[in-house]
């Protein structure tokens, strides 16, 4: 997120009555799975309401998994109504296990809010809850062994994620970027890792820990480009269906949803039809300035 941040007007932002209405269109067409994320999502007013919206949709449509991805710091308050409502698995953000790294790499976030929001998690009956770790050269990439063990020690799957080329940024990205087969490589000195055949439906790689039941994912954007399996799309805050985060093609589904009220085969349509847009892959370039200005905290979803 900028330093100096400007918020979108709320009237911009699509109403939690609207996301219910879109979440319903899109598993009336066959989605079988949602993931809520962000931005932190938990920090919306009344979220609790539209988890629960969406997780009444297993019982009507063709939704069978709900899914999280949050910075973990709100768990303490919503973790059990999280699972009350139907939330199926939870990824949690987290980059480092130093106190005063992850202030700084965050730069206002508390360490052991998020570490108590893995316990709440835990305590609520989620049995596979899986952090999520960008690692970058100069930052964080002597933890890579440390965040594994701590996913290992309480029972946790971690993915390692390549940073995006997203927004502009203060650091280097093409001397901080570290890739999938570097930490894989890190990790294989410390862990007897074996090839995995699990598969979530999204675009990790997995090993599993032998003698453990955790298993250790790679998210590589740059070094293993998954596009041609990829059968994803978001939906902003402000309700622009993006067919790909590393592009542009995007459908604005807030002005049929806003001139078509209630209709919900007009808003099918529009879905249906901006799958013809879909592209074949994104084109990241670490080495080269950023073809989309816009960050990840302006992506939203």
């Amino acid at each position: 997120m900028d330093e100096e941040m400007t918020f979108m007007p709320r009237e911009q932002l699509l109403t939690l009555e609207e996301i219910a209405f879109l979440v319903r269109a899109f598993c009336e067409l066959g989605v079988e799975k949602v993931r809520i994320t962000g931005g932190e999502p938990l920090v919306r007013r009344n979220v609790d309401w539209l988890i629960e919206q969406i997780g009444a949709l297993k019982h009507t449509t063709s939704l069978k998994e709900l899914n999280l991805t949050t910075n973990g710091s709100q768990l303490p308050k919503y973790a059990e109504k999280l699972a009350a409502a139907g939330m199926d698995r939870i990824n949690i953000s987290l980059d480092s296990l130093n106190s005063n790294r992850f202030r700084e790499l965050t730069r206002t976030g508390d360490l052991k809010q998020v570490l108590a929001g893995i316990a709440a998690a835990k305590q609520a009956g989620f049995e596979r809850i899986k952090l999520n770790t960008v690692i970058m050269k100069g930052r964080n990439e002597d933890e890579i062994v440390d965040l594994a063990q701590f996913a290992i020690d309480n029972d946790l799957d971690i993915s390692y994620i390549e940073e995006m080329p997203l927004g502009q940024v203060t650091h280097n990205r093409d001397e901080s970027f570290c890739s999938s087969d570097e930490v894989l490589d890190t990790l294989q000195k410390h862990f007897d890792l074996q090839s995995s055949i699990a598969n979530t439906g999204g675009p990790s790689r997995y090993f599993k820990v032998a003698g453990t039941n955790s298993k250790i994912g790679f998210i590589s954007p740059h070094s293993h480009n998954f596009c041609e399996s990829c059968n994803r799309v978001r939906v902003t805050t402000e309700g622009r269906l993006l067919l790909c985060l590393g592009q542009e093609h995007s459908m604005d589904l807030r002005e049929v949803i806003r001139r078509y009220p209630g209709d919900a085969d007009k808003l099918k349509q529009a879905i249906i039809q901006s799958m013809a847009i879909k592209p074949k892959g994104h084109d990241f370039n670490i080495k080269a300035e950023p073809i989309l200005f816009r960050h990840m905290s302006v992506t939203g979803g």
